[in-house]
């Protein structure tokens, strides 16, 4: 059976998130639909990261095996023609060899948190960015952000909904940028727990408005979800790149 990998990109708002549930309409099962009109067969797609429920993606990657070999072009193409009106795009489709996996293959992922601080509300952003009404301190978030990165118990930055065994994480980059009212900040790791960079996100925002005076250090060290911050809507959060 061919293995093929995807990689696509989507606007999440009107999605549940990644993975198929049964509230309400999802990427993964959008595809899957999307490849039974084209195959008459049920397939199942696997994500590289199950993006929640408001998060986007630049380019998620999945993958999925077929009965019988179809050209990249015309699956990437009739994937696209069935997925409409949605605001999925499959952009490069791409056949692996047969152990590849989309997620259990995957070295590295990277995710981008926007946000925008200033006093108006959002208009074309609204469902892209956070908008941060308070002015941040941005240097004491640039500095305090360092501590991040690294090898940690990272149970302090997990939701209560995580599954995952261990809280143990090796950040390998956290960065942070601003450039007038936009704050970018980007963050890879090879996994993460649930919710992870959502609530580091919150986390700097809440010590940026000077409501949490506690620092990332003590955080992290205190290994308690209620010493961090808030959690950051889902409608900042990308998937960025995920490296094989």
């Amino acid at each position: 059976m061919p293995n093929y990998k995807i990689t696509l990109e989507y606007e999440g708002s009107g999605f549940v998130g990644w993975q198929q549930q049964e509230n309400g309409v999802s990427i993964q099962g959008e595809i899957q639909y999307a490849l039974f009109k084209l195959t008459g067969n049920k397939v199942i797609v696997f994500g590289a990261g199950r993006t929640d429920a408001g998060v986007h993606a630049y380019a998620q990657v999945a993958s999925f095996k077929l009965e019988k070999k179809i050209e990249t072009d015309v699956i990437r193409d009739a994937l696209n023609q069935h997925l409409r009106p949605n605001l999925i795009s499959v952009l490069l489709v791409e056949i692996v060899n047969e152990e590849f996996h989309a997620r259990f293959s995957a070295k590295k992922r990277w995710y981008e948190y926007k946000i925008i601080n200033r006093r108006s509300p959002l208009t074309i952003n609204a469902n892209r960015a956070w908008c941060v009404y308070k002015k941040l301190n941005f240097e004491k978030m640039k500095i305090e952000s360092s501590f991040y990165i690294g090898k940690h118990d990272l149970n302090a930055f997990r939701s209560s909904h995580c599954q995952s065994k261990s809280s143990i994480k090796t950040i390998n980059s956290f960065d942070i940028t601003k450039e007038s009212e936009n704050i970018i900040i980007t963050v890879s790791a090879k996994s993460f727990l649930h919710s992870q960079v959502r609530i580091m996100v919150g986390t700097l925002v809440d010590i940026g408005k000077g409501n949490l005076d506690r620092s990332i250090k003590e955080i992290i060290n205190s290994k308690k979800r209620e010493f961090a911050g808030q959690t950051a809507p889902a409608k900042g959060l990308y998937l960025k790149n995920i490296e094989y």
